[in-house]
């Protein structure tokens, strides 16, 4: 039967499909309708600020306002735990195996019911830990990761029951901010019911736990507390050695576009200007350790030697892999994990840090498939024999290093040498404080992060201070400098790439205020600090713990285990980060790479600022908008959400 046509008029000029007649409908689906929506459009209505539009039911950011979408959008870690209860309970309705997380415990059913019942608490554990080795603060089903180790010996310890042993859900644990791979903690905050009954809790605790995780302390909290939603701010604390805010070599790529950028801009004696107190560190550096050295050599091979140790560098592609240039990072595609390993081979030999070790001989002449590599703290494994086969000729290297390659490697080692002497002056120590205290305030950092725009509400972040220790310290020879940043929230990278930002502006002598710039709508190729040195000093309650004085709870904090954090943080966290830095060379590496990264991308550093990028064409701005290569990372979640690498 044909339908009625409609002979209403609309100024809608889509073309909508008429209803059938209620004659066409099955006798089922002529139930009471529900009440309607509103003015008449129901969710699915095509005018409605619910219509979907190309992605299910899903309700999409831009389709309503600001506040309806955050009132809402609901717990971002509700809607991953309901996503993955989903898959769970798909797999076990179309008979998939389900694999048991590495960090649950199994006990048998005749255990589960011969154990004493007991009450559970909701409180705060106040914990710190070293993440080296670890795949992170997150619980991962496969990877080794802190909130793994912890909650199997909650269950060690009797603080979790039997059976609750295999899901962390049950015991309603929640992280106040996670940490990525390697990160360190010297104080965070889990909120989750524990069994509290036994006074020496924390000892057990603490006796089932490596050295690298500690629990301060335990408090009773109300029954509503999550860690995550009533953290009012967090502190962070990096850790940099001082001679990343030296200027690149003159001889290098960046050193020379930087003289020849505030020659062009008119700007050459501000520039000079800007670099006093470190103008003559590479001629005293040439005077005491390469001349030297350059004597001892054949006079034939003296000027290829300089030549390799200025200006050969890396492949633009190895630099931006290596860099992390506001693009996807190769350690997070599990898809080019033998690529990541050769072109990190390529890369240490190109900025090898010293004379070479067995290890790195080793590593230099053999590829460790994906399979044998570990976290240095984690179990080794010894490298596969290297392959019998036709040698490769552009590589010979390889097999007999030369007399240039030989030379090359002492001189590095000498130029690091010289760099671990450096002192900072008091003027380049208040050069930085003046550059940090541009982040504080309310600022759209897009530029720190990825996948955001200017105009993205999400970019905005609250920045409470930004400051730089009064003094450095001194470790094996070397000088480090310890920021400290106090924030509402972070995204993804923003805190490690402030802290890059930072040390480029000061070492490129470029005006401090780059940074407002970078508040703007253009986009910078900002890279990313190494995450060594970065540190979670503790979350802050202040809100939570206003009420409860009221109230007479306790306080969630860290009061009472400063002198313990101090000398965990001393063994277990600082003396790692500079064991590391002093095996790895992470950020001598890392701006090696920055100086000799032969490309328009970080020429806003320079007199010209943008306008030098620009100039660049593709070089430039292109490369940073993901083209030749620099794939633009997808959408991001808060540092302090998850899941991201952060």
């Amino acid at each position: 039967m044909e339908a009625p046509s409609n002979t209403s008029t609309t100024s809608n000029t889509r073309s909508i499909e008429q209803p059938p007649s209620l004659t066409d409908l099955p006798p089922s689906s002529l139930a009471t309708p529900s009440p309607a929506r509103g003015r008449g459009r129901g969710r699915g209505h095509p005018k409605s600020r619910g219509a979907t539009r190309g992605r299910g039911d899903r309700k999409n950011r831009h389709d309503v306002g600001r506040s309806e979408w955050a009132r809402k959008s609901g717990d971002r870690r509700a809607r991953n735990d309901a996503a993955q209860q989903s898959a769970k309970r798909q797999r076990l309705d179309d008979g998939t195996p389900v694999r048991k997380p590495v960090y649950a415990v199994d006990f048998s059913k005749e255990e589960i019911e011969g154990e004493e019942r007991r009450p559970k608490r909701k409180v705060a554990v106040m914990i710190g830990y070293s993440g080296s080795g670890y795949k992170g603060m997150q619980l991962n089903d496969k990877e080794k990761t802190i909130e793994g180790d912890l909650f199997k010996a909650f269950v060690a310890a009797g603080a979790v029951s039997k059976a609750n042993a295999d899901d962390p859900k049950k015991s309603a644990l929640v992280r106040c901010a996670r940490t990525d791979k390697g990160v360190h903690a010297a104080g965070n905050v889990i909120s989750m019911k524990l069994i509290i009954e036994d006074p020496d809790i924390v000892q057990k605790i603490n006796d089932n736990l490596s050295p690298q995780i500690r629990v301060w302390g335990i408090v009773r909290t109300n029954s509503s507390f999550s860690a995550y939603q009533m953290c009012d701010s967090r502190i962070y604390e990096y850790l940099i050695p001082s001679h990343c805010f030296l200027p690149p070599h003159p001889e290098s790529y960046l050193g020379k576009k930087l003289v020849e950028l505030a020659a062009e801009a008119g700007d050459l004696e501000g520039y000079r200007q800007r670099q006093e107190e470190v103008a003559t560190f590479w001629d005293e550096t040439e005077e005491k350790y390469v001349k030297p050295f350059l004597e001892t050599l054949d006079p034939s091979i003296r000027p290829l030697v300089l030549n390799a140790l200025y200006h050969n560098a890396p492949t633009e592609e190895e630099d931006a892999n290596r860099l992390d240039l506001g693009t996807r990072s190769l350690e997070d595609d599990p898809t080019t994990q033998d690529q990541k390993t050769t072109k990190a081979v390529q890369i240490e030999r190109a900025a090898d840090p010293g004379p070479p070790s067995p290890s790195r001989k080793q590593e230099e002449n053999t590829a460790i498939p994906p399979s044998t590599r570990s976290d240095p703290d984690s179990q080794t494994h010894e490298p596969h024999e290297p392959t019998p086969g036709p040698s490769n000729s552009t590589e010979p290297a390889l097999q007999q290093p030369s007399a240039i390659e030989t030379a090359l490697r002492t001189l590095r080692h000498a130029l690091i040498t010289a760099k671990n002497s450096y002192r900072i002056p008091p003027t380049r120590l208040s050069r930085i404080r003046s550059v940090l205290a541009l982040y504080t305030g309310t600022h759209p950092f897009h530029n720190y992060t990825i996948g955001k725009t200017a105009r993205d509400p999400s970019a905005k972040r609250i920045i409470k201070s930004f400051t730089l220790a009064p003094a450095p310290i001194i470790i094996n020879d070397t000088e480090w400098l310890s920021l400290t940043v106090h924030g509402q929230s972070f995204m993804m990278h923003q805190i490690r790439k402030m802290v890059s930002m930072a040390a480029l502006v000061v070492r490129s002598g470029c005006s401090a205020g780059r940074v407002l710039e970078s508040y703007g709508p253009a986009r910078m190729v900002v890279p990313k600090a190494p995450g060594l040195g970065l540190l979670l000093e503790r979350p802050v309650f202040e809100s939570y713990n206003a009420r409860g004085r009221g109230e007479g709870r306790a306080e969630v904090g860290f009061g009472g285990w400063e002198d313990a954090m101090g000398d965990f943080k001393q063994r277990e966290i600082y003396e790692r980060v500079w064991r590391e830095e002093e095996r790895d060379r992470t950020f001598h590496v890392m701006f090696s790479n920055i100086d000799n990264l032969k490309s328009a991308q970080l020429l806003y550093l320079s007199s010209k600022g943008m306008a030098a990028c620009e100039e660049g064409g593709d070089a430039g701005v292109a490369e940073a908008q993901g083209r030749k290569g620099l794939v633009v990372e997808g959408e991001s979640e808060d540092e302090d959400g998850e899941p991201e690498d952060g």
